[in-house]
């Protein structure tokens, strides 16, 4: 029996979650758990037969999501409420993952789950129609909204800094979007907490939750720290160029504000998403070591 079973096995929380848990987590592939085929999931419940399952798959790329709609539904809404159903029937519980790019961004203040969400695009609207779904179709569930989300797994946005530093010496970042960053690793823990009191009999706190770091940075600056800990380490460094989100245009827009407010989820669950800098520490340290050509040492660029 496995005691968490996770959808979603290639992107960085599921990888964050396997190496946070164990084995007491398995992270399941496409392949196992595809979330197009309801078959694959429930057969997957069988032979693992979790206590708690976390849904960290799904359609990710938001701007993609504009010209591949259908896909994006079929893996954000239609897949999760699936997968709720399978969940239910087996007798897991079912801590769905969702996103900040449910709401608008508009609010000067960090967003409460309780707040009614407004989405941008197709990659906010299907999010926020998975959320819907799985909550109609099972009402104990958990829902979780996270934000700004980096570690060495994966594509994140350290990465794609670090990447860029390698190939140009100054890099453009828009200075507007705000957010909180939360290691994954950190976010790992506190889900595997979660899923753990929810599967305790008698656990009552079903619904909407959030889950991200408390310091609030623009991702330009976020840029900076990223280099300014690169250039301490060793690694590729660029200049940052600071730009508007208005002048950077992209097929999907983004909400400028994505702070999330997670004081309901420490006070109902205990958890906290500690300071990100430690992260961002260990993340810039592998990234260094994984990105650097073979047979040579991480080298500034710029």
């Amino acid at each position: 029996m496995t005691r968490c079973l996770v959808i979603g096995k290639h992107g960085q929380v599921a990888q964050a979650l396997a190496a946070v848990g164990g084995a007491d987590v398995y992270a399941a592939s496409r392949e196992e758990t595809d979330l197009r085929d309801a078959d694959t999931l429930r057969r997957a419940l069988d032979r693992h037969r979790p206590a708690f399952v976390i849904n960290a798959g799904g359609f990710t790329k938001v701007d993609a999501a504009e010209s591949e709609p259908d896909e994006a539904q079929a893996l954000n809404v239609t897949g999760p409420e699936a997968l709720a159903r399978a969940c239910s029937d087996a007798g897991a519980v079912l801590i769905h993952l969702s996103t900040d790019c449910v709401f608008d961004g508009r609010k000067a203040s960090p967003y409460l789950a309780s707040e009614v969400p407004n989405p941008l695009g197709v990659y906010g609207r299907t999010k926020l129609e998975g959320e819907q779904a799985v909550l109609a179709a099972v009402p104990q569930s958990l829902v979780v909204r996270v934000s700004w989300v980096f570690s060495r797994y994966a594509g994140n946005f350290v990465r794609t800094m670090l990447t860029a530093a390698q190939k140009r010496p100054v890099v453009t970042v828009v200075s507007d979007q705000i957010g909180g960053p939360t290691y994954a690793p950190d976010l790992a823990r506190a889900l595997l907490n979660m899923g753990e009191q929810a599967a305790e009999p008698g656990f009552a706190g079903w619904g909407l939750y959030h889950l991200a770091g408390d310091d609030t940075i623009g991702r330009a600056d976020m840029a900076r720290r990223i280099f300014e800990v690169s250039a301490r380490l060793g690694g590729p460094v660029a200049e940052v160029t600071d730009i508007l989100t208005a002048d950077f245009p992209t097929p999907a827009e983004r909400p400028l504000n994505a702070r999330l407010d997670m004081r309901e989820t420490a006070r109902v669950f205990g958890v906290e998403i500690p300071d990100w800098m430690p992260g961002l520490e260990t993340t810039v340290k592998a990234l260094i070591a994984e990105l650097a050509p073979p047979g040579q040492g991480a080298g500034k660029a710029g």
